[in-house]
């Protein structure tokens, strides 16, 4: 088994039923909204969350992103385990304009429930990195990811099912 270059674990309990954080993650309009750092839309969104199902989004950077306005972070991956209200594990890769892998992660994301509300655990394991390409990346990885989670919480929070 080849040891992950980095790893990244996120606990958060957000205050809405396991059903809605579900479907946050699963429904590809839902993730359409909430998926990337602030300051990032998604034009391009393919979230087919079942065994095998492809990803394919592509980030695009806003004016609030100053320098990096406009500029296009295009991922793929595939869903490798979809476990109904309980689990999702995926790969996420940040790949090139020919579609090559910059970085490799293997994704993992547990829901519990917790008196009405919703334990979510994420793991990313970065499994590989282009050198001279993703310093940038790596640097920003915790930062992203957290951000990305705020605004799942901000999509989810309050919510019934």
């Amino acid at each position: 088994m080849t040891k992950p270059i980095r790893e990244l674990t996120i606990t958060r309990t957000f205050d809405a039923p396991r059903e809605i954080v579900w479907k946050a993650w699963t429904d590809q309009k839902t993730v359409q909204r909430w998926w990337g750092p602030r300051g990032v839309s998604n034009p391009t969104c393919v979230w087919e969350a079942r065994p095998n199902g492809r990803i394919e989004i592509v980030m695009l950077a806003g004016k609030e992103l100053g320098p990096a306005a406009g500029q296009r972070w295009p991922m793929n991956g595939v869903f490798r385990e979809v476990k109904p209200m309980s689990r999702l594990a995926f790969t996420s890769n940040a790949i090139d304009d020919r579609q090559e892998a910059l970085l490799e992660n293997e994704v993992t994301v547990d829901f519990t429930d917790e008196n009405g509300k919703t334990k979510m655990v994420l793991r990313v394991a970065v499994m590989k990195a282009v050198a001279g390409k993703t310093e940038m990346m790596l640097q920003g990885m915790e930062m992203g990811w957290n951000q990305q989670i705020d605004k799942l919480g901000e999509a989810v929070e309050g919510k019934r099912a």
